[in-house]
């Protein structure tokens, strides 16, 4: 049996986010700020490893006094908000403004680039009858990124984890989008990056795939592979409860 509907990540699944160094540049140039070539290769360094870029390198450490904001981040929108900026100031930033101009920069549909093959996929899904939900841990809207890149036609539902005070793993999440799409979970199929937060869908029944979050240019059919439209039994990245 194909699956009557198919739920997918954001980040590293449909979407990647833009490079540290494409995001820092383009945030200094949003504010008219210059800094010298050795800084601006400190400054993607220092961001790099503090995590700041959401969707991007994930932090070597957490502040203490980050600690409990970043736990509940996808939550709560301003939550989200306060840890990445928190985080970006841990980086030793030229100008003050920076954190808050690199944090609405990576909520830009510029910032986000879609995978090679995802337009086609959603859009097989959408001819053959499947309903197409997205679930994301995220902190702000990201129906306007599905717009831009010509896609938000092929998504029936939304369920944002900041919308909903619940974050993946939490099967409710999951549920909720089941619900949304008037599907069975026994007959939806989870696709995600990360296999301890979107693998929560199997605590329903739902099947659940994995995908590499790799650059964009270095996946070309990572969705294309999962076999979504030919079956639904065991195959590349797939996981039962």
């Amino acid at each position: 049996m194909r699956p009557k509907g198919v739920l997918f990540d954001f980040s590293g699944t449909l979407f990647r986010i833009e490079p540290v160094d494409a995001w820092l540049r383009a945030a200094l140039d949003a504010r008219g700020t210059t800094v010298e070539r050795a800084d601006f290769e400190d400054c993607v360094r220092r961001l790099t490893a503090a995590g700041a870029l959401p969707g991007g390198p994930h932090p070597e450490r957490i502040p203490p006094s980050l600690a409990a904001v970043w736990a509940d981040r996808d939550r709560d929108a301003r939550l989200h908000r306060e840890a990445y900026t928190g985080l970006a100031r841990e980086a030793a930033l030229p100008d003050a403004g920076l954190p808050d101009a690199l944090y609405d920069r990576h909520m830009s549909p510029a910032a986000w680039q879609p995978y090679s093959d995802a337009a086609e996929v959603l859009l097989e899904l959408r001819h053959r009858g499947v309903a197409v939900g997205v679930v994301s841990n995220i902190g702000w809207d990201l129906r306007p990124v599905f717009r831009a890149h010509g896609l938000d036609e092929l998504v029936d539902v939304y369920v944002l984890s900041c919308e909903h005070g619940i974050q993946k793993p939490d099967p409710r999440l999951f549920r909720t989008a089941c619900t949304l799409l008037g599907c069975d979970p026994a007959d939806v199929v989870m696709v995600g990056d990360d296999r301890h937060a979107d693998g929560g869908a199997t605590a329903l029944g739902c099947e659940v795939r994995f995908v590499d979050p790799l650059p964009v240019a270095e996946r070309p059919a990572g969705l294309r592979a999962l076999g979504l439209l030919e079956r639904t039994g065991e195959g590349p990245g797939t996981h039962h409860a």
